[in-house]
């Protein structure tokens, strides 16, 4: 007898397998940059770079445009 969890965990994994942490190339470097630094931890850079897999990101993410807003007089 189970009590539900089997099919809340399995949706977890996978919808932790479709994350993507890093964005970007730049994103990326950015990051290992901190960890040098010693701004973040190793193990937080590990997971990110795990999460993201060997995905090929662009170099650079450019922000989305604001469809329909436009600013009244």
């Amino acid at each position: 007898m189970t009590d539900g969890r089997d099919a809340v965990d399995s949706e977890t994994v996978v919808a932790e397998r479709e994350r993507m942490p890093f964005k970007s190339q730049a994103q990326r470097r950015k990051f290992a940059q901190l960890l040098v630094e010693g701004k973040i931890s190793n193990q937080t850079f590990e997971e990110w770079n795990r999460e993201t897999g060997g995905k090929k990101l662009p170099e650079r993410v450019k922000k989305k445009k604001r469809v329909g807003t436009r600013k009244r007089r």
